[in-house]
């Protein structure tokens, strides 16, 4: 189910940050079983779609070449409210 925050949005560059006024709380997610030992679970992170955060859930991987770990995105507060940093591989 997609979670999606549209109010208090507002554009401020064209790298697509978002500012929300309210910190969201992530949904809680019941994580499926690992398919293999060789998968790694990536945490579920709010994209921007249509000018708003819209919720995309978790899901079990395997990471990329030369990368092993997950870094979990998060919000972080700004100049005018929150945004949410993207997570990525390390």
């Amino acid at each position: 189910m997609a979670f999606v925050l549209m109010a208090g949005a507002k554009n401020i560059t064209h790298a697509q940050v978002i500012y929300v006024k309210v910190q969201p709380v992530d949904p809680v997610v019941v994580r499926p079983v690992q398919p293999s030992p060789a998968h790694v679970w990536v945490d579920g992170e709010y994209v921007v779609h249509n000018g708003a955060y819209v919720w995309q859930a978790g899901y079990w991987t395997i990471p990329p070449a030369g990368r092993t770990v997950w870094i979990r995105g998060h919000w972080v507060s700004g100049p005018s409210g929150y945004y949410w940093k993207p997570g990525h591989w390390r």
